[in-house]
């Protein structure tokens, strides 16, 4: 019997997370969910449009994009940071939304709309040692940029 090839492909993968989501969420749910949109309405979605990363999927309060290039990740990612670090300016520290986002240049597995393997896995790991307003890129070296 012919074992089924997976499709696989090279891209740059920016996994991105809420900081103290849960915090956030136990404080004022529904503000917590309206400022989520209204970040994604307004900075995010426009950003990885303007990169040309599509949205692979949403997790709660975190997200997966694909790129084809490794500097239209990275340059995305700036850009949301300093954007939702400007937008949220005037907001109490407590209630102001940041994200770690990490970056992982690597071969994924492509099936129908998702994607997974060892290359996503990587791409969300580093976002979780970036603190609140970084950048992580991850592989042999750790890079953590405070935006």
């Amino acid at each position: 019997m012919p074992v089924e090839r997976v499709q696989r492909r090279l891209a740059a993968i920016l996994s991105a997370d809420v900081v103290g989501y849960s915090r956030l969420m136990g404080i004022d749910e529904a503000g917590t969910l309206a400022r989520l949109k209204t970040l994604r309405r307004e900075i995010i979605d426009p950003m990885i449009a303007a990169h040309a990363g599509p949205m692979v999927k949403l997790m709660g309060d975190g997200a997966l994009v694909e790129f084809a290039s490794a500097v239209d990740a990275v340059t995305c990612a700036i850009e949301i940071q300093k954007r939702i670090r400007e937008h949220d300016a005037s907001s109490p520290e407590e209630n102001r939304i940041a994200f770690r986002i990490g970056i992982n240049v690597g071969d994924i597995i492509v099936d129908g709309d998702d994607i997974y393997g060892d290359g996503v896995n990587v791409a969300a790991r580093p976002s979780h040692h970036a603190r609140s307003g970084q950048l992580d890129g991850a592989q042999r070296s750790r890079l953590c940029l405070p935006f």
